[in-house]
């Protein structure tokens, strides 16, 4: 008799958190203390209000205040606990706390630039190959927690990214501009069983999202896209 759980679907979306109060640009990577701007928090409630009707029985987020605070309303609008993956924080960053920008910030520093060597790791911050195997680790503890129904794991950009190229067989090195992950998007992942069969891709809350910070748009004049990750 074969696996049960062999043919059984489940989807886990992988969120962007929402807006982050950061009015002095800085790259916060991991660091503490930066929470969700009242647009951030807006964005948050309206991906909440677009899953209510969808049968998600586990909702877990990075445990960085701004995914706990996007997680919270979709946790809350189902009646459950909150859990937290230390798997799905953001990716580690060399730059953190320093804001970040062609001709200022951390890149006028000349001591700065033996981080910007080697693109395809990338030798600034965590290479993308670890990136990937604790974000498919993270993929598949949601899955287990909701099989035959819906996750929902609230996570940050570049990771997010990352393992949707790996998943869909993309080179993994990537123009940061052409990323199609917009603040509180949606990238869903699909199995049958263990195995991933489509992804999709959703914006709840696209007309919430400054133009400025939408996927593919060019970063807004002084503005930092890396900022808002």
């Amino acid at each position: 008799m074969g696996d049960m759980n062999s043919e059984e679907t489940t989807v886990v979306h992988l969120m962007r958190h929402g807006e982050v109060h950061n009015p002095e640009g800085v790259l916060y990577g991991r660091r503490p203390g930066y929470h969700l701007s009242e647009l951030g928090r807006r964005m948050a409630d309206r991906v909440a209000e677009h899953l209510a009707g969808r049968d998600v029985t586990h909702v877990v987020a990075s445990p960085l205040e701004r995914a706990q605070e996007t997680a919270t309303p979709i946790a809350k609008a189902h009646g459950l606990d909150l859990a937290t993956d230390e798997r799905l924080i953001e990716a580690a960053n060399v730059f953190e706390g320093k804001t970040f920008g062609v001709g200022d910030g951390a890149l006028k520093k000349p001591g700065n630039w033996k981080y910007l060597t080697n693109p395809f790791r990338p030798s600034w911050g965590e290479p993308y190959l670890e990136q990937v195997v604790r974000m498919m680790a993270a993929l598949g503890a949601a899955r287990d927690a909701a099989r035959g129904h819906e996750a929902v794991a609230v996570s940050h950009q570049l990771p997010i990214w990352v393992v949707r190229s790996f998943a869909e067989r993309r080179r993994l090195w990537h123009d940061p501009r052409k990323r199609q992950c917009t603040l509180a998007s949606l990238t869903s992942f699909t199995f049958r069983g263990d195995k991933i069969i489509s992804v999709g891709y959703t914006e709840p809350a696209l007309d919430l999202v400054p133009v400025h910070l939408r996927a593919g748009a060019k970063p807004a004049p002084g503005k930092s896209k890396a900022a808002g990750a």
